[in-house]
């Protein structure tokens, strides 16, 4: 029974390089169907992840965290901008630029765990042949030796081996997402997008999956890019944490740092969202007004200042750019260095 080969390298190094990664999707009109704008999914997004860490991506819904991964993993194509690979070999490769064999090549070292457990799975499948399906697809095994490998990889996330013959409709939300992490290690990868992967999840189940994820990398040297607007999770299992809102990076930090001395009044806002375990203490959530922009239509300046408590004048008329203060904490704000905003409790 062939075992998942752990992929470990030096501490430290830096495994994805994101460079001024954009997306943006044409809005079109009339009968010619000229464009008349355009939705900043992305925008322009700059981030690393070292090898061997989780990195956190987090935001409101629609702010592009799932557009970022899937643009990093080429599902859709990004409009502009460098995603730095290293594969290994001292050859890093550009997956923006990769076409046909390359970046087919590339799809061995990286893979998704979607969010939606129900949806992701082919109900028409089995096991077999869902997990089987990248081994399959690469040529790496066939006949019994595909059976032995499907057999290991279901064992080694928690499910019996002889489910293999049956379809997903026999198996609960967490069992589910427990195929879709073993169909994600299939082929050894180097780095794992993790796309709100409990979110779907019960509670209870939440916490087997995450732990599940932390043995995994542990044991197999992997890399996470960890999507989420669960503040809590995101707090457990991640080292760095990168903060988006409308298509923007707003805060790069270690996780400690971002969750007690934040420097973006956005990611304060958030952080005053996450539940606290003691039921006596009183909640003291910061309500931000108005919604969140239009991606198609961003305000000037500052894209958060309609909604900020803090937004002086500069914030109306300037565009921020992404600094780093202190410790390697990154942010995008004009008042970054004069605000003492407030953390979790």
């Amino acid at each position: 029974m062939s075992a998942i080969e752990p992929a470990f390298t030096p501490a430290g190094r830096r495994l994805l390089d994101v460079k001024g990664l954009t997306k943006h999707y044409p809005i079109t009109r009339g009968l010619l169907r000229r464009e008349v704008g355009r939705v900043r999914a992305v925008d322009d997004v700059t981030f690393h992840v070292d090898e061997g860490e989780t990195l956190g991506l987090v935001g409101e819904s629609g702010c592009g965290k799932t557009s970022t991964g899937r643009c990093l993993l080429r599902a859709i194509d990004p409009t502009d901008g460098q995603i730095i690979f290293d594969r290994g070999d001292g050859k890093p490769v550009d997956i923006a630029q990769s076409e046909g064999g390359s970046l087919k090549a590339l799809r061995r070292d990286m893979q998704m765990i979607f969010q939606d457990p129900f949806s992701s799975l082919n109900p028409r499948w089995t096991l077999l042949d869902l997990v089987g399906e990248p081994l399959v697809a690469f040529g790496v095994s066939k006949g019994k030796a595909l059976e032995e490998r499907v057999a290991y990889l279901l064992e080694r996330v928690g499910l019996r081996p002889e489910y293999m013959r049956r379809y997903p409709h026999a198996f609960s939300g967490g069992e589910r997402q427990r195929i879709g992490i073993a169909r994600a290690l299939a082929l050894n990868p180097r780095l794992v997008v993790a796309d709100e992967p409990v979110s779907a999840l019960d509670v209870s189940v939440r916490a087997q999956t995450l732990n599940l994820l932390e043995e995994l990398q542990q044991e197999l040297g992997l890399t996470y890019l960890f999507i989420s607007h669960d503040l809590s999770v995101v707090q457990h299992i991640c080292d760095r944490v990168v903060v988006m809102y409308v298509g923007k990076v707003v805060e790069v930090a270690k996780t400690a740092d971002l969750y007690f001395t934040p420097r973006h009044p956005y990611t304060e806002a958030l952080l005053s969202a996450v539940p606290k375990p003691d039921p006596e203490q009183q909640s003291s959530r910061i309500v931000l007004q108005g919604e969140v922009a239009d991606p198609s239509n961003i305000p000037s300046g500052c894209a958060f200042h309609p909604r900020c408590p803090y937004a002086i004048e500069k914030c109306r008329t300037v565009v921020p750019v992404l600094e780093t203060i202190g410790d390697g904490q990154q942010v995008r704000c004009h008042r970054a260095h004069e605000l003492s905003l407030r953390g979790v409790e």
